[in-house]
């Protein structure tokens, strides 16, 4: 019989919002052992250190610059190298095409309904797990209680043991949402077809040389588990 595991998933999106001008819609999760979770954090720190960073900088996609290229590839290298750590994220090309009427639903709905959607291949019993997700606006607390009942009663976890928690972390005070971050903007960046910046364009390149040059931009293959993502389109999707 499996032996029941605990592990940690960190999440976050990009470009959420129904009505901000940017076609593409993501959401992503980077996944491991809780017990590795905090040896993986001292080695993102111990990183930052080596490349003349303070431990306590934020990493995120939006600091992806040519003075920091070097750092956020070797990042990316050992977010790749580690067999602990895996990533499973849901693109929407163009968030324009979506008909919520047409499906009786409201944005919101949709959101829960996605998220869920990208969560659920991660899951499996017997094991347990813990979501944190990145603190993005005044409506986190009412979101977060939301997904829990969305998680909990989509996998009929009604006394909620398979998903212990789900609650709202900072991400400047979590090094492994700072990679989801990482992750998710490269995910972004290559769908919406983007070469506007050297060191970005750099780091959605070395994701496609280690994991296959289609790799940001396809749905993956069910046996794809370091790095796994689902491409939703609204016009083959009913709903």
């Amino acid at each position: 019989m499996t032996e029941p595991r605990l592990f940690n998933v960190y999440c976050d999106e990009s470009c959420h919002l129904e009505h901000d001008g940017v076609p593409v819609m993501a959401w992503g999760a980077v996944y491991c052992p809780a017990d590795a979770s905090r040896a993986i954090s001292e080695a993102v720190r111990t990183l930052k250190s080596e490349h003349g960073l303070a431990h306590d900088f934020e990493a995120k996609w939006t600091k992806v610059s040519p003075a920091k290229a070097d750092f956020y590839l070797a990042l990316i290298d050992l977010f790749l190298n580690d067999e602990r750590l895996r990533f499973r994220g849901l693109v929407v090309p163009d968030k324009g095409l979506l008909d919520h009427a047409r499906f009786d639903q409201s944005h919101d709905d949709w959101y829960y309904k996605m998220y869920f959607t990208m969560l659920r291949p991660i899951f499996c019993a017997p094991h347990r797990y813990r979501i944190y997700l990145d603190v993005k606006d005044t409506r986190g607390g009412p979101k977060t209680r939301k997904l829990h009942e969305v998680l909990a009663n989509s996998l009929y976890d009604f006394d909620r043991e398979a998903i212990q928690r789900v609650q709202q972390v900072r991400s400047h005070e979590s090094e492994l949402l700072q990679v989801a971050d990482l992750v998710i903007g490269a995910l972004t960046y290559a769908n919406r077809g983007l070469t506007t910046s050297s060191a970005k364009t750099a780091v959605a390149a070395r994701l496609r040389e280690r994991l296959g040059q289609n790799v940001l931009i396809r749905t993956s293959t069910f046996t794809a588990t370091k790095f796994n993502i689902l491409v939703w389109r609204a016009r083959e999707a009913a709903g």
